[in-house]
């Protein structure tokens, strides 16, 4: 009997370096060749870089604690945005903004300039890199359209590629949202209403002059003096620990340090303040705090035991934000 012939295969594709593989649809064959489906393949690893988090999106960029603030203290903000190249010709301008109208991640306007908000949700877990993506499309977006945030590759660039790393960060707070707008004052009833109800809902703030990336807000029943700080976490603690325990800690009479959180990889250390506490109050308070931090951060001398109570206490009331 004759032995029966193996069906012939097709000869196999050659196999790709990773380095190579495009991007394809999840169910679809891995470009790499090896016969299975991109999702259960290379798709794999390039979905966990995607989503993977990044815990300092801000880090390189200037003022980066105030990139900080911006997403997460500050309702109404804005910062002209310098970018490394040559706007196009039909963008006038590129402003970062806490929060624009039905929180779109951008905003390219009528008159071309683009608006870039920082307190939106995003796909991936790199902030910086979603935000660049909105950024990109917003310039070429047609005037007068929102821009919505997209799936991104992890390999696409993030802000610290597109910026202008020399320009200055220097955050103008508003006390209410009609940047939204060309023309605030000669808008219809209904944009008016829903300007005076954004309004409503923002808590008055104002950001120190005499110190880097503290916060001052008012709430009904106190005030409150938040500071995001660049300092490693652990001197931080230590050193909020020494002033503590010696007594130093506060901003003066009526203030107290009751915590801090974490935000974005940097800490916020928050004080009480009283109600007729205004942010002009703060600057001597605060650029004197400055002073004894920075001293009590230059100390390598082992904690004594009241110190390390108090920075027990200190880590027992963080938490932490992103």
């Amino acid at each position: 009997m004759a032995k029966k012939r193996r069906p012939q295969t097709k000869a196999a594709k050659p196999r790709l370096a990773d380095g190579e593989i495009p991007v394809v649809g999840a169910r679809e064959p891995c470009p790499c060749g090896s016969g299975r489906r991109y999702k259960a393949c290379h798709g794999r690893a390039a979905a966990q870089a995607v989503t993977e988090l990044v815990r300092r999106p801000f880090e390189g960029l200037p003022g980066e604690c105030d990139w900080v603030a911006l997403r997460e203290l500050v309702p109404a903000a804005t910062v002209p945005l310098k970018l490394r190249e040559e706007l196009p010709e039909d963008v006038p301008s590129v402003t970062l903004a806490t929060v624009l109208p039905m929180a779109w991640p951008a905003l390219r306007r009528d008159n071309g300039a683009v608006l870039l908000g920082v307190q939106n949700d995003t796909p991936s877990g790199d902030l910086s890199r979603d935000l660049a993506d909105v950024l990109r499309r917003a310039l070429t977006a047609k005037p007068g359209t929102p821009v919505a945030a997209e799936r991104i590759p992890a390999d696409a660039p993030r802000l610290q590629d597109l910026l202008d790393l020399d320009a200055p960060f220097v955050p103008e707070v508003h006390s209410g949202f009609e940047f939204w707008v060309e023309d605030a004052g000669n808008q219809s009833p209904e944009v008016a209403a829903s300007l005076e109800r954004a309004n409503s809902a923002a808590l008055p703030t104002a950001r120190l002059e005499g110190v880097e990336a503290a916060y001052w807000c008012e709430t009904p029943e106190k005030n409150h003096l938040r500071w995001v700080m660049p300092h490693p976490e652990e001197r931080l603690l230590d050193a909020l620990a020494r002033l503590h325990a010696a007594g130093s800690s506060s901003l003066g009479e009526g203030t107290r340090l009751v915590g801090s959180f974490r935000a974005h990889g940097l800490m916020v250390p928050v004080w009480d303040l009283p109600s007729a506490m205004g942010a002009q109050e703060c600057e001597k308070p605060a650029a004197a705090f400055a002073e004894r931090l920075a001293e009590a951060l230059e100390s390598t001398d082992p904690l004594t035991a009241e110190e390390r109570r108090a920075r027990s206490g200190f880590t027992n009331r963080q938490i932490t934000l992103n």
